[in-house]
């Protein structure tokens, strides 16, 4: 489970913001919106949190952090070369920010061992990278690594509960590479779990971008899946009765963006595909319809359903922007909803989300906290705080307040007249 994640000098975001998930001590909806792990290194957690802010305000940034730091750990190993750069852009208003380094730390629970797991980076090269592990509430620590520029050199200490080829992984850890994709890769088992955690658990779907539906179509095509995935789209009451799949002929462009180096690559193909056909009844007859016939938002639906379904049962974290978009506000609460219901969120997993839609901002749905304002500061920097800075109390009109601007992060308008 996500604990917390820090981001440091990257696009606007130029002091280091803390989104955490760590439970506070408020008794409302315990049962179902925080899960206790028992040990003392390990915190309650929140099953999930939602960020508010105005548009420019800086909430995607945060999103698109968590995409580049998974994506520089999945790929700066492998992927990447000798001499290519990641596509950093540090805080730009402030020269001495523009140079220094962006900061990224991630801390979290894998088989019941908390990790903290950070690294920074230039354009040109990783310039430090750190790994604690948390066995007991005293924290291991198992490598550091630091670039020392009097020497031109990276400079590593490692602890007595790292083991295995340690010196092979160093000599083999390139400047633009991470030791921990580096070590996975040449086989340290010790080492991948935290690299499984954050390249197959942590999933992020940035502002407009929309799922494959591959993955809600693949699962049609199993009893269980088609199943599941029927009874997600009528739970959304949009008059659908059944769901399968039909053979067509098509062109498909796939288009492949790496967020580490910027680098993006179109293909274009002619293939055999399986598209979803939905069938609707109504009391005076019934219709199959394709899938580009039914609306945005019924589109979109679908498209997050296997991989929600899936999340939900495999215990992963999906960090989406913009939840909202083509969707109906109840529709969002069904969502979140889910991640509430222990009887369906079995394996723990979390949902962090931003938006517009203040009709979630409604204390039978979420904690107090549970949500986090976002916002730039005068120098257009981003700044992140917690509702619970204000003290709200839990009868309060959480929605009134927000739009009469007590709690900040709104959008502010001029007059166009003027």
């Amino acid at each position: 489970m996500l604990i917390e994640f820090r981001v440091g000098n990257y696009r606007s975001i130029r002091d280091e913001l803390v989104l955490s998930l760590v439970a506070s001590t408020d008794k409302s909806h315990r049962e179902t919106h925080v899960v206790h792990i028992g040990p003392k290194s390990v915190p309650d957690m929140l099953r999930s949190a939602v960020l508010y802010g105005p548009n420019a305000g800086g909430k995607s940034n945060l999103v698109n952090a968590a995409a580049f730091m998974r994506a520089v750990v999945a790929d700066s190993a492998t992927t990447m070369q000798l001499g290519q750069t990641f596509n950093v852009q540090p805080f730009r208003l402030n020269p001495n920010t523009a140079k220094e380094p962006t900061r990224f730390e991630l801390t979290f629970l894998e088989d019941g061992v908390r990790y903290q797991y950070g690294f920074a980076l230039t354009a040109e090269r990783v310039t430090e990278e750190w790994l604690l592990a948390y066995r007991t509430a005293k924290p291991q620590q198992w490598f550091t690594r630091h670039y020392d520029p009097d020497s031109n050199r990276d400079v590593y200490e490692f602890g007595s509960h790292l083991t295995g080829q340690r010196k092979l992984w160093q000599e083999s850890t390139r400047t633009n590479a991470l030791f921990l994709s580096t070590a996975v890769q040449l086989n340290s088992e010790q080492l991948r779990p935290v690299f499984a955690w954050i390249v197959h658990k942590l999933v992020v779907f940035s502002a407009g971008v929309l799922p494959q539906i591959d993955f809600s179509v693949g699962m049609l095509q199993q009893s269980e899946g088609k199943q599941a995935i029927r009874e997600f789209m009528a739970s959304a009451d949009i008059s659908i009765t059944d769901i399968d799949v039909a053979p067509r002929k098509g062109v498909a462009q796939t288009f492949n963006f790496d967020a580490a180096t910027g680098k993006s690559d179109v293909r274009t193909e002619e293939r055999d595909f399986l598209m979803p056909q939905f069938r609707h009844e109504t009391e005076h007859g019934s219709a199959t319809f394709e899938l580009g016939d039914e609306s945005l938002g019924t589109q979109r639906l679908f498209a997050l359903a296997g991989p929600v379904l899936d999340i939900l049962k495999a215990g992963r974290i999906l960090i989406v922007d913009e939840l909202d978009s083509s969707l109906h506000p109840l529709l969002v609460r069904r969502l979140v909803s889910l991640f509430h219901n222990p009887k369906i969120n079995t394996a723990n997993a979390q949902l962090v989300f931003t938006t517009h839609d203040t009709t979630l901002l409604d204390p039978d749905l979420l904690r107090r906290d549970q949500i986090w304002f976002v916002e730039k500061n005068r120098e257009q920097a981003t700044t992140i705080y917690p509702f619970t800075d204000f003290s709200p109390r839990k009868k309060e009109a959480w929605e009134r307040g927000y739009l009469m601007g007590r709690f900040g992060a709104l959008p502010f308008f001029r007059d166009l007249e003027s």
